[in-house]
């Protein structure tokens, strides 16, 4: 099989590797469409997770069963499945906790292009098939539905954290596509005002099809000064730490009130200069003392978060297809795609390829 791997920090090419093997509760799985993230981009040209070698690429996909183990009861060769970024073990201890995102220690449940190959590939492993996989909706669009794995799924998840009460008011900090997700959420959440902060046109722009009512632009000055401003000095309800460096944490902890919540689901492939930390303002945070709490947390992988997303879709509910400015055609533009993610002109928002079967 051929993938678009990780071949060293800094260095991506195309490889040959086996097939992988099925086990008998696994499937086999065929792209049907991918989608580069920039969490590939922080792991291949960051670092982020250390050192990989021929590593396959990608944890964003939907795709076609080519197998399945002899034990997988729901699905069968054929089938067009979304497939989740995360696939947990749910029979371990830390599944059984609720927090299946992290089986087997933490970030474990992100396997894809983390330990092992990902979806980059000519073919792809799915462990546990009957646990995390979905069906593939009729009649959803394979630019929306590339959507569901990750960017919906831990965007979300943003607002599902960051407990955002009817008629809360919601900063979300970053408006790439997972920041725009988080917008989507805060909205289906029932937030009243949700400021937005971004300055690239596209993410506007859908920033305020998913419900933005206040766009902050960082290049107009201080974003929590603006933010505050704005409240007359209250603060918001609830923060969504989508993007940024590490000192983005210090516009989080200043614009958020005392018992609000700092929902963050940004990966910080780096630490703040020569150090590996990430800061808070002393004063800002009340000395640690003003109950302005920080919660992280794992894109939810799994068949029935999928399945749910889904039905956020197919209903009506946000259109993710919004995101998918850029469109490919074929398995060999994955590179061309992944190379856009990392240099980012302004009028992107998400890569798609839409691989031919």
């Amino acid at each position: 099989m051929k993938g678009l791997a990780m071949l060293k920090i800094g260095e991506i090419g195309w490889i040959e590797k086996d097939r992988p093997a099925c086990g008998p509760r696994d499937a086999i799985v065929k792209p049907l469409a991918l989608a580069p993230c920039t969490s590939d981009v922080h792991t291949v040209w960051e670092g982020a997770i250390g050192d990989r070698h021929n590593l396959i690429l990608g944890h964003e996909a939907l795709g076609i069963v080519d197998e399945v183990g002899s034990e997988v009861k729901d699905f069968k060769p054929g089938d067009r499945v979304i497939v989740p970024a995360i696939t947990p073990d749910w029979e371990t201890e830390a599944a059984q906790r609720g927090f299946p995102s992290q089986t087997g220690g933490p970030l474990g449940g992100w396997k894809f292009s983390n330990f092992k190959d990902g979806v980059f590939g000519d073919c792809f492993h799915v462990n546990l098939a009957d646990y995390n996989l979905a069906h593939l909706p009729e009649g959803m669009s394979l630019e929306a539905g590339v959507m569901l794995p990750d960017m919906l799924s831990t965007g979300f998840m943003g607002a599902e954290n960051a407990n955002i009460q009817i008629g809360s008011t919601v900063a979300v900090l970053g408006i790439g596509p997972v920041g725009l997700c988080g917008v989507a959420g805060a909205r289906l959440r029932g937030a009243g005002r949700i400021f937005a902060v971004g300055t690239r046109p596209a993410s506007v722009r859908v920033a305020k099809e998913y419900g933005a009512t206040d766009i902050i632009s960082y290049k107009d000055g201080n974003t929590a000064d603006q933010i505050l401003d704005r409240t007359g000095g209250a603060g918001v309800d609830a923060v969504i730490i989508a993007g940024g460096g590490p000192d983005i944490m210090m516009d989080a902890i200043n614009v958020a009130k005392p018992g609000s919540v700092i929902s963050n689901i940004n990966y910080f492939g780096s630490g703040l200069g020569d150090q590996d930390v990430i800061p808070l303002p002393r004063v800002g945070w009340g000395f640690g003392m003003a109950d302005k709490n920080i919660m992280t947390g794992l894109c939810p992988g799994g068949r029935v978060r999928m399945e749910r997303l889904a039905e956020v879709v197919m209903h009506g509910r946000m259109d993710p297809a919004l995101m998918a400015t850029h469109v490919f055609k074929g398995f060999d533009k994955l590179e061309e795609a992944l190379l856009l993610m990392k240099d980012k002109p302004k009028d992107l928002i998400k890569p798609v390829v839409i691989v031919e079967q």
